[in-house]
């Protein structure tokens, strides 16, 4: 099968609206959470997120389409307009050939809200005509092709926190079994809404810090309570390696790895043998390549964390790669998260830096491996693994290489 490498990246997160920026403030440790501004929390047990702050969808849509469009399909746009030009694509590369996989754990779901009060409140007639293609988590890649004109293979994961580790493993499939040349991934969710945060704050998943917004994610740190809500984007063109070699692309790393699985077990409990197996089919598609670095789902859940570390340990024995989750920094960005996440191990694979787990207090003695704790680690690895694991028991893991 025909080898797969990354060319472009890019991504859009509290901590900043390109790739750049935000990697540099993650690795800072800074933390993009905060009092939520997107509408009134006075009544909400809930009333912190990572927000997306300053970004202006009319400064690149046209007006008129602004308003046909959910939150998360804007930021997919914008995101996947800097992958595409990072990339630098001839202007007559093969459209046909050229695919995309969209991802997001639950779409539209502020236009879900809006006009479903519309319809109660002033009846059926006062419903958007576009109500529904805003809300489609489909429409994100549909919207995208119709702009650059990409005729290839176009999919869409649903698979709540997993999905956009489940676009990239799409995306490399279509590739090496030849329906595509090139394929772009895009992730985005923007689900701060009220029955957002209403609703998992009624399934005791959210954090309740709401007086300390900086320290309210902190993975695998004793003191943890739930997972920060975030919002964003992550973008990722891959294309056949001869092809990236043959115009002298820059290569960020080859897809060696992809692994997936399902728990069979509970819509929102965790077991350890449904990552583990994940974990275990990427590294022996990667040929048991020895991984320096691990991005984990690290949600700063007591369930999750506790976890996924055991899974880990079962798998790496002695030899445990560094860690670390950057959801203390960015919060959880749902569906869109294992697309956003890859980015950053693929900066951190190109620019040598480890960013840590920010927020490590309190010592747990259930997650007592070396999560590179509150501040970043320049380190050269070769060898970078993301997983991402969502409700209804689905997992994803990837693992990118550096090209020699």
């Amino acid at each position: 099968m025909a080898r797969v490498v990354v060319t472009g990246i890019a991504m859009i997160n509290a901590l900043g609206l390109d790739k750049e920026s935000s990697f540099e403030n993650i690795c800072k440790g800074e933390s993009g959470v905060d009092k939520i501004t997107l509408f009134d929390t006075n009544d909400f047990p809930v009333q912190i997120a990572a927000e997306v702050k300053g970004f202006d969808p009319l400064e690149f849509i046209d007006p008129k389409e602004v308003k046909k469009l959910d939150r998360f399909i804007q930021l997919g746009i914008k995101a996947a307009r800097d992958a595409i030009k990072e990339a630098k694509l001839p202007e007559d590369f093969d459209r046909e050939d050229f695919g995309i996989v969209s991802a997001a754990g639950i779409g539209g779901l502020p236009n879900i809200e809006k006009n479903s009060i519309t319809c109660f409140d002033k009846g059926a007639r006062r419903i958007s005509a576009f109500f529904i293609p805003s809300a489609l988590v489909n429409m994100l890649g549909g919207v995208i092709s119709i702009e650059h004109g990409l005729k290839g293979p176009n999919l869409a994961c649903v698979t709540a926190c997993a999905a956009g580790t489940h676009a990239i493993g799409e995306a490399y499939k279509s590739i090496a079994l030849g329906d595509a040349s090139k394929m772009l991934v895009i992730g985005a969710e923007a689900a701060i809404c009220p029955v957002g945060i209403g609703g998992f704050a009624a399934m005791k998943a959210l954090s309740t810090r709401n007086d300390d917004p900086k320290k309210a994610s902190r993975p695998f740190d004793k003191e943890r309570d739930g997972f920060v809500m975030g919002e964003g984007a992550g973008a990722l063109i891959l294309e056949k390696y001869e092809d990236a070699v043959k115009r002298g692309a820059k290569i960020y790393a080859e897809l060696v790895g992809y692994g997936e699985s399902a728990d069979a077990n509970h819509i929102t409990a965790p077991t350890l043998e449904g990552p583990l197996r994940a974990m275990k089919k990427a590294l022996k598609m990667a040929g048991n390549i020895k991984v320096d670095y691990i991005n984990a789902h690290g949600t700063s859940t007591p369930a999750n964390d506790k976890n996924e570390t055991a899974a880990i340990k079962e798998l790496f024995g002695n030899d445990i790669p560094l860690i670390s989750s950057t959801k203390g920094q960015i919060g959880h960005c749902l569906g869109a998260a294992g697309a956003i996440e890859a980015v950053i191990c693929l900066m951190a694979l190109d620019k040598g830096i480890i960013p840590p787990t920010i927020n490590q207090i309190s010592k747990d003695e259930e997650c007592d491996l070396n999560y590179v704790p509150n501040s970043a680690q320049k380190k050269d690895i070769k060898v970078a693994m993301s997983n991402s694991f969502g409700f209804g028991g689905t997992n994803g893991c990837v693992i990118f290489k550096k090209v020699d």
